[in-house]
This record gives C-alpha cells, structure tokens and sequence, in this order.
C-alpha cells in the first residue's frame, strides 16, 4: 500500500489559475485559490507559496482540446505552463484531459470559477489515474 500523496491540480488561464488540492488516500479534490496575476514571476511567487504550505509530491495541469479533440492555442499554452512547474519546483506534472471542466460548473455573471474548475481537473486525475 502507497502512503498517501498530497497532490495540487491547475486549471490555467491567461488571465487566471484555479488551483485545487486534494489527496490519494482520500480521493477527494478540493478548490483551493485563484491567482489572479498575470506576471509570470508574481504568478509562480504564489503558486510557490501553495507548494511550500501543502507539499504535494505532485502537481496536476488541465490539458484543453476542442470537442473533437483537436489542439488548439490553449493547448500549447497549458504544456508550457505544466514544464514551468516541473523546471521550477522540481516536482512531477501530470496532465488531465480537461475538456467540459468550467462548463461542468454553474457560475454567475462575473464569479470567479476557476478553483473549482481545478477542481474538477483534479478529481478526474484522482478517479482516473489513482488506485482506489
């Protein structure tokens, strides 16, 4: 039996990325804060902070696709961002196909979704990808 790993799920955005948190022995993804920056070193200056205070041995990207699973400008964008968080925090990323995840969730005009759409991006690594 694996000891249970704390794991972090992105969902990234020009403007923003949600992040979510959760962890293998209980399987359960949780929304955890949106950086709003949009300067990379500020960015990564957060995201370090959520390393430093929850530790996971693992970090999870949204991988965008059109419907029909073609790539498309995001797409590119997402893998970038995935080997900016291994180069820079030397941890291992995993990417999640992330098709339908902010459409998946209910948001009024002007709410701020993307921690939950990490979320969501999280829990399908946690059912899809962890042994339960």
């Amino acid at each position: 039996m694996h000891s249970p790993e704390t794991v972090l799920g992105f969902d990234f955005g020009i403007k923003r990325v949600g992040v979510a948190m959760g962890n293998t022995m209980i399987g359960q993804a949780t929304p955890l804060a949106v950086i709003q920056s949009t300067v990379n070193d500020a960015r990564f200056a957060e995201i370090k902070a959520l390393i430093d205070k929850w530790g996971p041995t693992k970090l999870v990207v949204g991988l965008p696709f059109h419907p029909d699973g073609a790539e498309h400008d995001m797409t590119a964008r997402c893998r970038k961002f995935a080997n900016q968080l291994n180069g820079r925090f030397n941890l291992p990323v995993v990417m999640v196909d992330e098709r339908y995840s902010s459409a998946m969730i209910p948001a009024k005009r002007g709410e701020l979704i993307d921690d939950r759409a990490a979320a969501i991006i999280l829990q399908q690594y946690f059912d899809e990808y962890v042994p339960h």
